[in-house]
């Protein structure tokens, strides 16, 4: 048997590991898991490992107000090492591009213990797009023992770093298996869950999330105006904003956008409520990363609030669209959807991120190895 930690921080670390970590259970003479949170994004982490079935072995707490990438470094590295003093482990997973992978990654390799990095190969090639995002993928790519990457794109960017072809996988995006893992009595009480909250959901529904480090100050600034904008055009649409918690976002979007009727600022989602949004949006803005491979599975068109994505398989099928925090640009392509119905809007491209069976391929091939 061998003993496999998982090792993350935030809630779209817990989406994407959830579903690997309940198919490696499914063998408990093969594995043994232990799973190590390191509370990067406290609250939302053991929310979603909860509504999974999930709880940490491990718990870090790590995060400090007011704190530097630095000393979020700093804390995560002695905290985990710890971990890896407390008992053996033949190997750790980690999963996606923030400072948590980075670290678990690191100390993994400290301690001598084979990394598997799932959504490996993602890249923008622009170290400050998104920052320090790509700057974090691209070292845990030095290190990692597999590679387990979403699409052959992202394959190709890692053989072109010379990283060896017997360590590269390309198995779909595990996203995909999340959403598969909702059932319909879930997506039922999300629904009652807005109507609880008096939020109307119907074919007039945008969902819009703007958070990262790289569109605070004055980009953000942009996007407002834009959103403002198309607030006051479309004002028979109502616009759902999960706000996130970080002073630089949340203070600015509330005094932009709060006076509004049709606007729907609203605390972080939980993942079922996320998605039944997803699923009903007849636009998307976001700036994040899980949403840009979710939504095609919804047919929902979603326009990108970033300058570069290492998504691009997304872009070139046509079911996203690049407009960075560009006021016209949020405005011509957000009103190409809004001024159609719903129904003439919905996207004919099938997801190119996976089939939901992602999971089951990246056990096998764990299996294989070790």
């Amino acid at each position: 048997m061998k003993r496999i930690l998982f090792v993350f921080g935030t809630r779209p670390e817990v989406i994407k590991l959830a579903p690997l970590i309940l198919e490696m259970r499914k063998f408990p003479e093969l594995y043994d898991v232990r799973i190590c949170n390191t509370e990067q994004q406290k609250e939302l982490s053991n929310q979603t490992l909860a509504y999974f079935g999930l709880k940490a072995d491990y718990n870090l707490d790590c995060m400090k107000p007011n704190q530097t990438l630095l000393e979020v470094q700093a804390r995560l590295l002695k905290a985990l090492d710890g971990v890896y003093k407390s008992e053996s482990f033949d190997a750790t997973v980690v999963q996606g591009d923030t400072i948590t992978v980075l670290s678990g990654a690191l100390a993994s390799f400290y301690n001598k213990i084979p990394v598997f990095h799932v959504e490996a190969g993602l890249r923008s090639y622009d170290l400050f797009e998104p920052y320090p995002e790509e700057a974090m993928r691209q070292m845990t790519s030095r290190i990692a023992a597999l590679n387990f990457c979403p699409t052959e794109t992202n394959k190709n960017a890692l053989l072109k770093e010379d990283v060896s072809a017997d360590k590269i996988f390309v198995t779909g995006n595990t996203v995909i298996d999340a959403l598969f893992c909702l059932t319909e009595q879930t997506l039922n009480s999300a629904g009652e869950f807005f109507a609880q909250q008096g939020i109307k959901i119907d074919d007039k529904l945008v969902l819009i999330t703007a958070h990262r480090r790289e569109n605070h100050g004055e980009r953000l600034d942009r996007i407002l105006s834009a959103i403002e904008f198309l607030v006051k055009k479309y004002a028979d649409h109502t616009f759902v904003i999960p706000v996130h918690p970080n002073p630089n976002v949340k203070d600015k979007i509330h005094a932009r956008l709060e006076r509004f009727e049709n606007v729907k600022l609203l605390t972080p989602l939980d993942y079922p409520n996320l998605v039944y949004l997803m699923k009903n949006a007849k636009l998307i803005l976001t700036d994040s990363g899980g949403i840009q491979e979710e939504a095609p599975s919804f047919a929902c068109p979603t326009i990108v609030l970033r300058y570069e994505t290492e998504r691009k398989e997304g872009i070139e099928a046509g079911v996203s669209i690049l407009v960075g925090a560009d006021y016209d640009k949020i405005l011509s392509e957000s009103e190409k959807v809004l001024s159609l119905a719903r129904s003439q809007s919905r996207l004919k491209a099938q997801n190119p991120y996976g089939n939901g069976k992602s999971a089951q391929i990246i056990e096998q091939i764990i299996r294989e190895r070790i």
